[in-house]
C-alpha cells in the first residue's frame, strides 16, 4: 500500500522542513465543502476567532465523542465569539449521515484531497499492529481574529478537551 497522497504529500513535507505550523503563524486557508451543502472557508470566518478540529473518521468512539463535546458547548463558545469547525477527509455524505445520527449542528468540512489537512501537518504517518499508514493526528487548531494561530493541541486526547478549547477561546 502506497502512503504517497499528491499534494497533500508535497505540503506536508514542506511545512515539515519549515519545522511545521506554529503558533504566532498565519494560519493557512481553506475553502472546502461542508456538510449540509455548505461552503467552509477561513476567509469567510475573518475577524472572528475559530476553533478548527481535525479528527480521522466520522461515527468511531473517539471522533464521535469530540463532536459531541464541541457541539453540547457551541452556545459557550458562540458567547466567546469563536466559531467551531471540524475538519476530516471524510466525504460530505458521510458527514451528514453523522450529523444527523447525533444531531450536530457543528459544521462539518470535507478535505478529501488532504490538502488543507496536509497544510496544517495533520496528515502524518501512523502505525497501529505494526502496519504504517496515512492519517490525521488528532488536533485543534486556535485561530484568532488576525488569521494567526494562537494555539495548538496536537495528539489531543479526547476527556476535557472541548472545555480546555473553550478556555483559550476565551481569554484571547
Amino acid at each position: 500500500m502506497s502512503t504517497t497522497v499528491g499534494k497533500a504529500e508535497t505540503t506536508l513535507k514542506e511545512g515539515a522542513k519549515k519545522g511545521g505550523l506554529k503558533e504566532g503563524d498565519l494560519a493557512p486557508a481553506f475553502d472546502l465543502p461542508g456538510a449540509g451543502g455548505d461552503k467552509i472557508s477561513l476567509a469567510a470566518l475573518k475577524g472572528k476567532k475559530v476553533v478548527l478540529y481535525f479528527y480521522p473518521k466520522d461515527d468511531t468512539s473517539g471522533c464521535t465523542k469530540e463532536a459531541i463535546d464541541f457541539n453540547g458547548l457551541r452556545d459557550d463558545f458562540a458567547k466567546a465569539k469563536a466559531v467551531v469547525v471540524g475538519m476530516s477527509p471524510d466525504p460530505i455524505k458521510n458527514h451528514d449521515k453523522f450529523r444527523a445520527k447525533y444531531e450536530l449542528s457543528l459544521p462539518l468540512a470535507s478535505d478529501e484531497e488532504k490538502d488543507t489537512l496536509g497544510a496544517y501537518g495533520v496528515w502524518v504517518e501512523k502505525s497501529m499492529y505494526g502496519r504504517k499508514y496515512m492519517g490525521v493526528e488528532r488536533t485543534t487548531v486556535l485561530i484568532g481574529p488576525d488569521g494567526r494561530v494562537a494555539k495548538i493541541w496536537r495528539k489531543v486526547k479526547v476527556p476535557g478537551h472541548a472545555e480546555e478549547v473553550l478556555a483559550a477561546a476565551k481569554a484571547l
